[in-house]
């Protein structure tokens, strides 16, 4: 992707362009619009087509930071080598972004999950998941869908559409500045089905498709412009398919209404209360022409055949009260069946139950007994998706407890530290990165978690500043209860490129191993010490040492100056400077024992070796070598019985024994 400032002369403007172009996205600023149309390599001018700026996050998702801005749609234009610009209205400042996006000949592998239709994952249409900003953010639940498309040309090839839909995350991420692309699927023409932004097609993925109603809705775009074409066959299937299973994931009936509070944007302020169609159009969340007259005048019908597809369903499955009293549980299903309501205790036993039969479903639990739990409950019928979810009080209060770090000091540019911590209740977990005054740096991750012990590895950005840093763990359950824990930090990038070699060695053949690293900055203090599981047997090297590359030995000795015992050993270098103390491990094993050959037959050319070893077997001028992994026996066929031979067996740390043999 190539950004140009374009330099404003009046209403129409010819830009610099790159060489070569096929996709076209623009910023501007002020209360005008911008139109542009571009040249293909063939010479010929396009239509005059809008840099639409409609799709953006929430608000309060933290991912518009670029708020000052208008933000185009990327528009697929075909190859093409110059552009032309007209702007109406004030418009201050402009820029455009051309992506040149080649197609690509990939395997096209597609998920498979129950009563899906095919999706093509972003590993195979070649999604960038090095340049996502955030971890995703999560919605409590899809309450329905929101169509869009993604504007300019239609004429693009099955093949290329892999492309457009990788230009449209580079654009996305690295032209917006959000966190990954900005819809949750897309639909090309030729009805593939492509997986958007990242974090499970089946959980509630916020995205950055409809301002003001990310939250709590999925998003899908048709590749290409409907203001006046109608969608394909092939993509109107695709999309009725798409739009069956994931609302039945949700359990939304795709011919009901909903009124959902706007999260803010210029049509619906924050918080006011919009009507809206389980399968809704762009424009009915904000003012913007997407998803086109064409397919926005589609969607009564495409809401009816989605709503076909796939019976039977159950719809909105609720339950409300709360234990110590009556608690109801309601649903629809799309046809009169036999149902059944159950609720299972923290140990799975079902402790109530309820049936009956028909499209409604309507049973109460008195639970004024009930004892305080956390409790599941479960809404079935035949061929339906179960309508599952969760009551009661936490059987413990939420907490986050044993939180640690290791190693607790790590380097910025590729050091990795181990986080762990133990959740005792359900909740959702946020984890941030907070400076030495407590200020956010970034957001790891915000994702459900189930109780019980976690890990994450977090690993520090290159050109992070060196310093003491905490890592938040925040978590939030359901009945919007919190709980925290922090977890000390360091970043040093003082000791760079450590390592220890050989990790095997022995001190019999006067080996030694080498710990080598280099320091950034100095003098510092240096103390190599070795350890026997958590005792110091030795301490061969302390001191200062200044910027370079440094090498310590350890030759296998003990304090007192005796050769080590055989066995494995921990080498800690542990440095001090000006911002911590911070130690660096490896783990050696020291073998000063030659391996040891016993005869099994000496005709048959059998032995036992006690130790994993390469072994030869030389019989005049010829040499035969077998490799053991791990203790045992070995035999040489060989054609013709030798009169003599010699065994010499190596073991990994060089130890050396050799043996000659007569003929019996």
């Amino acid at each position: 992707m190539t950004s140009r400032a374009v330099p404003l002369h009046g209403g129409r403007v010819l830009a610099a362009a790159p060489a070569r172009f096929n996709m076209v996205g623009v910023h501007w600023r002020g209360t005008g619009t911008v139109r542009f149309r571009t040249r293909s390599a063939a010479g010929r001018w396009s239509a005059w087509q809008t840099g639409d700026a409609d799709t953006a996050p929430d608000r309060s998702s933290g991912e518009n930071r670029l708020r000052s801005w208008h933000l185009g749609n990327l528009v697929w234009t075909g190859a093409s080598r110059a552009i032309r610009f007209r702007t109406v209205g004030a418009v201050t400042a402009l820029r455009a972004y051309y992506v040149w996006s080649p197609p690509e000949l990939v395997p096209m592998r597609r998920l498979a999950l129950a009563n899906a239709p095919p999706i093509i994952p972003r590993l195979s249409w070649g999604a960038n998941e090095s340049i996502r900003r955030e971890p995703p953010h999560y919605a409590a639940a899809v309450a329905f869908a929101v169509v869009h498309h993604t504007a300019g040309t239609n004429n693009y090839t099955e093949a290329q559409s892999a492309a457009i839909v990788r230009g449209i995350e580079l654009y996305h991420v690295q032209g917006n500045g959000w966190n990954d692309i900005g819809y949750n699927f897309l639909v090309d023409k030729y009805g593939q089905i492509f997986e958007g932004r990242y974090g499970g097609i089946d959980r509630p993925v916020v995205g950055a498709h409809s301002l003001g109603f990310n939250s709590g809705s999925v998003g899908i775009s048709v590749l290409g412009s409907y203001d006046a074409s109608p969608i394909s066959a092939a993509a109107k299937s695709a999309l009725e398919q798409l739009l069956a299973w994931r609302l039945d994931v949700a359990h939304v009936d795709p011919l009901s209404t909903l009124t959902w509070p706007s999260g803010g944007n210029p049509r619906f302020p924050t918080g006011i209360p919009v009507s809206l169609r389980a399968i809704s159009g762009h424009r009915d969340t904000n003012f913007t022409d997407c998803p086109g007259d064409a397919l926005y005048a589609e969607l009564p019908q495409i809401a009816k055949e989605t709503a076909a597809l796939g019976l039977p369903k159950l719809y909105a499955p609720v339950a409300t009260g709360k234990l110590g009293g009556l608690l109801h549980f309601t649903a629809h299903l799309s046809s009169a069946l036999p149902w059944t309501v159950a609720v299972a205790n923290p140990a799975g036993a079902t402790v109530a139950q309820g049936t009956g039969s028909g499209a409604s479903v309507d049973w109460t639990w008195d639970a004024t007994l009930a004892a305080a739990a956390r409790y599941t409950w479960t809404i079935a019928a035949p061929g339906v998706r179960s309508g599952v979810g969760v009551l009661g009080a936490p059987a413990v209060p939420l907490a986050v407890r044993d939180a640690a770090a290791k190693p607790a000091v790590i380097a910025p540019g590729g050091d990795t530290t181990a986080v762990t911590y133990r959740l005792t209740a359900a909740a959702t977990v946020t984890v941030k990165l907070l400076d030495a005054k407590n200020r956010p740096v970034s957001t790891l991750f915000s994702e459900p978690k189930t109780p019980g012990v976690h890990t994450f590895t977090f690993a520090a950005q290159s050109g992070l500043p060196n310093g003491a840093y905490t890592l938040q763990i925040s978590a939030v359950d359901a009945s919007r209860k919190s709980a925290s824990a922090v977890v000390p930090l360091t970043v040093d990038d003082t000791v760079g490129s450590f390592s220890a070699a050989p990790t095997v060695f022995s001190a019999a053949r006067g080996g030694s191993v080498a710990v080598t690293f280099t320091l950034m900055r100095g003098p510092v203090t240096v103390a190599l010490q070795v350890l026997r599981g958590k005792r110091l047997v030795a301490a061969p090297v302390t001191g200062s040492y200044g910027v370079g590359r440094q090498s310590l030995l350890w030759r296998g000795t003990l304090a007192s100056g005796t050769v080590a015992p055989d066995g494995g050993y921990t080498l800690a270098l542990s440095v001090t400077d000006a911002v911590t103390i911070f130690t660096r491990t490896a783990a050696v094993r020291l073998d000063s024992t030659p391996p040891k050959i016993a005869v099994l037959s000496y005709r048959a050319l059998r032995f036992r070796l006690s130790e994993p070893v390469t072994l030869t077997l030389v019989v005049g001028s010829s040499r035969y070598t077998r490799v053991l992994k791990r203790p045992g026996t070995v035999r040489f066929a060989l054609g013709t019985r030798p009169r003599a031979y010699r065994l010499i067996a190596v073991d990994a740390a060089g130890n050396t024994t050799s043996r000659r043999y007569p003929r019996r």
